[in-house]
């Protein structure tokens, strides 16, 4: 199962890139613990386990961190963890009694992943902020959105996932490599500003060499091109057009029965404005499914725009096993995939319980009668 199996990490509760970040590392084969608030969490939007997918994968324990049998508890768990996952502001587990320092003084090898939006230092280190706020600063945001018309936030797909979570997940596989090597362990610093700003480099390397303009929808990949955009059809759905290269964007036109003049000029960014016009006006005569048995699985770099209920129901999605169904709830199966040690949800989102409890500390060497002797102090939940 996985290919990190027998990796185990322990995760302090956090919202959005933490959960993410322990979330593919779970589905990857690691053994996450997940350590949360005892009581309310006040993380994130309330929603009921089954539905909180991110933390899908982990037994979730409840720690009194503000009692000091609680900070003990968890220091045990880090002697025996290969990583620990942790998304606070800079200093919070420092004040715990949980910080860097504390944590590889009992286990040196120990890879300590951190999850912030600003960094552990910098002028804004303290500040709050949100996946906008990081994207911002970054560059990227002011890079989505059309012509003439303000920014539009992409999800929380580019600073929290993308910049955050992925960033983290690949520096502690980084640093649970070279610990093999070296015996020591590190701290790995993930902050989302870098990570958006680092997903950015192609677009700075454009706009060195003159080939990216600051204007947003003026640019062959943000809406300011004819073959890369997206396109209402005669039903009031969408089609996604990326015929990027001039012989897709040549097959294009010819199934379209359009000019092939356009493809003369596919490139020349005066050209583009009429080149779109004519587009628009022949993607509105068919509908969606008219334009898919045309088009769908040619060169022409094609795809129909599919809503999230619609998208696990596309035979290509479902003959890939590209989402799943746990407990009547559909989601996106773990990625990427392997050939040998292929990838699994280890369990559900599942809420916490006196058994799980039992069961994952005991199997993390705690003592039964520790267990429940700071159950009944109400160190531990539930």
């Amino acid at each position: 199962m996985g290919p990190l199996r027998g990796i185990k990490i322990v995760e302090l509760a956090g919202i959005g890139p933490g959960p993410m970040c322990a979330m593919l590392l779970s589905d990857m084969g690691a053994e996450v613990l997940r350590i949360t608030r005892l009581g309310p969490s006040g993380l994130g939007i309330p929603m009921p386990v089954q539905y909180d997918l991110l933390t899908r994968g982990r037994i979730q324990v409840p720690v009194d961190l503000s009692k000091p049998e609680g900070v003990e508890l968890v220091l045990r768990l880090v002697e025996k963890a290969h990583a620990l996952i942790e998304g606070f502001r800079p200093g919070v587990m420092e004040r715990l009694g949980l910080g860097p320092e504390v944590c590889l003084t009992r286990n040196p090898k120990l890879v300590y992943g951190r999850m912030t939006g600003w960094g552990q230092e910098g002028p804004l280190s303290q500040a709050a902020g949100h996946d906008i706020n990081y994207i911002a600063l970054s560059g990227a945001l002011h890079c989505f959105g059309r012509k003439d018309q303000a920014p539009v936030p992409p999800l929380n797909l580019v600073g929290d996932f993308g910049g955050g979570a992925l960033y983290l997940a690949f520096g502690i596989v980084c640093g649970l490599l070279e610990a093999q090597r070296s015996g020591h362990g590190q701290v790995v610093d993930a902050a989302m500003v870098d990570g958006s700003a680092s997903l950015m480099t192609m677009f700075y390397g454009l706009k060195a060499m003159g080939a990216w303009s600051e204007k947003r929808g003026e640019n062959i990949l943000d809406t300011g091109a004819p073959f890369y955009d997206v396109y209402e059809t005669a039903d009031g759905k969408y089609v996604a057009i990326g015929a990027i290269e001039p012989k897709f964007y040549k097959e294009l036109l010819e199934r379209l029965g359009l000019d092939d003049s356009l493809a003369q000029s596919q490139f020349d960014r005066s050209a583009w404005p009429q080149a779109k016009e004519k587009l628009r006006a022949i993607f509105k005569t068919k509908t969606r499914e008219e334009w898919c048995e045309l088009l769908e699985g040619t060169d022409s770099c094609f795809a129909p725009v599919l809503s999230m209920e619609e998208a696990p129901n596309h035979p290509h999605n479902v003959q890939r096993g590209a989402f799943m169904v746990i407990e009547g709830i559909v989601q996106p199966a773990p990625a990427p995939r392997f050939s040998r040690t292929k990838p699994k949800v280890q369990r559900p989102p599942t809420p916490p319980s006196r058994e799980l409890t039992l069961e994952a500390l005991k199997g993390w060497g705690i003592e039964e009668e520790r267990i429940v002797e700071l159950m009944e102090k109400n160190v531990l939940g539930p």
